[in-house]
């Protein structure tokens, strides 16, 4: 044990004298905190039961527990994500010595290269493991939607990173009222998909939402970045963004969890409604409010090591966490129900079971990661015949994970 404590002194000092005076470690610490909330958000609140044939398919414990819903009010931290994304997105994009073009160019590799890497991953697994270990096609269709759900937030990241130059014009112009229309146009699209005329409503305008929804939140954060967000916005975001979450739950009757419920007809998320939004306001004032005191509280060498860990391994936590909570279950499919891992997500003892498994899970994606982080990586040794095969092998997963196969 004194060893790893050796071990973890001389990392957390290396850390320290290697972090630039200037580093904003609020905005580390923001981003590091809105990204493990994704992992425990899966872990806790999605679960497996088993059926005859021994496959395994998705539940959750919010189809019994309904009070776990403030929970997903805790762990949805997207708006977090978005803001200090879109914060750290305007110094990046002031600090580039090259083209608009080359900035972008950057900033999409850095997010498609562990997309690619994780589904060209489980392409390959996926027939090794139906024909070498017998594991049911239904349980490898569990697992592959599981993995490609984080992904649209890759995808829709993407999007909005791309809209940064005009993100920083609209903030430059209008200051925080750039992020206003967005939340107009999510709400006009919810009274028209919710209100007194929904039946004549085609079920596609939902998907209007999407990226008004996720970049409201970037959009505030590049008018934060631009300095045109004050404490007094701030504390507006906050107390509004409360005050309309509070009556969309009560007045309004959106559902009251943050995530997908099996068998609900109504979801926050997919796409956003106006409930994310007034969520991402009240949390986006209050991490600017936050901003100084947690910057000061991450000065200790003890907290701030973890941060830069999680921030460097950030696409990878992303990518694959859903894999640890897998590398799990599925063989523990095989001994029929597991308190906890597989079986029905209906009981008081299945919640103290999932905690129980929580640091097993994150000890899994720890040692993927060791592996997977290479993908994060520039590909410099990759040729274009082995980018292709990825690419297709990407694109097969995807098909399969979607049900068009």
């Amino acid at each position: 044990m004194s060893a790893l404590a050796t071990m973890a002194r001389r990392t957390t000092r290396k850390i320290e004298s290697g972090t630039p005076a200037h580093r904003d470690r609020a905005i580390d610490g923001l981003r590091a905190l809105a990204l493990l909330a994704v992992p425990t958000g899966h872990w806790l609140l999605g679960g497996f039961t088993l059926s005859s044939d021994g496959a395994i398919h998705n539940a959750s414990p919010l189809g019994t527990f309904a009070g776990l819903a403030p929970v997903s009010w805790v762990l949805q931290m997207l708006g977090i994500f978005f803001l200090v994304g879109g914060y750290a997105s305007v110094l990046s994009y002031r600090r580039r010595k090259g083209s608009t073009r080359a900035w972008l160019g950057g900033r999409l590799a850095r997010l498609g290269r562990p997309v690619l890497g994780v589904t060209a991953v489980w392409a390959a697994l996926l027939p090794v493991l139906h024909f070498g270990f017998d594991v049911p096609v239904d349980t490898l269709r569990t697992a592959s939607t599981l993995v490609i759900q984080p992904l649209w937030f890759v995808g829709v990241y993407t999007v909005v990173t791309a809209l940064t130059p005009l993100c920083v014009r609209a903030a430059r112009r209008l200051g925080v009222w750039a992020a206003a229309p967005l939340l107009g146009s999510v709400a006009v699209v919810d009274f028209l998909r919710y209100g007194p005329y929904a039946d004549a409503v085609p079920s596609w305008l939902s998907l209007l939402n999407i990226l008004p929804g996720w970049l409201f939140a970037y959009q505030l954060g590049v008018s934060w970045g631009e300095g045109r967000v004050t404490r007094r916005h701030a504390r507006w975001l906050l107390i509004g963004g409360a005050a309309l979450f509070a009556a969309l739950l009560l007045a309004f009757g959106y559902p009251a969890s943050m995530v997908g419920v099996p068998g609900e007809a109504r979801t926050n998320s997919h796409p956003p409604s106006l409930l994310v939004l007034a969520l991402a306001a009240a949390q986006s004032g209050a991490a600017i409010l936050l901003r100084d005191r947690l910057g000061k509280l991450l000065k200790r060498p003890a907290l701030w090591a973890p941060v830069v860990v999680v921030n460097l391994s950030a696409m990878t936590i992303l990518c694959w966490h859903q894999t640890a909570m897998l590398t799990a279950a599925i063989p523990a499919s095989y001994l029929g129900e597991v308190p906890g891992l597989v079986g029905a997500p209906d009981s008081v003892g299945w919640i103290l079971a999932r905690l129980a498994w929580m640091p097993v899970f994150a000890g899994l994606l720890v040692l993927i990661g060791r592996y997977a982080r290479g993908f994060e990586s520039p590909w410099a040794g990759t040729g274009p015949g082995r980018r292709t095969l990825a690419g297709l092998l990407a694109a097969g997963f995807a098909v399969f994970a979607l049900g068009l196969a």
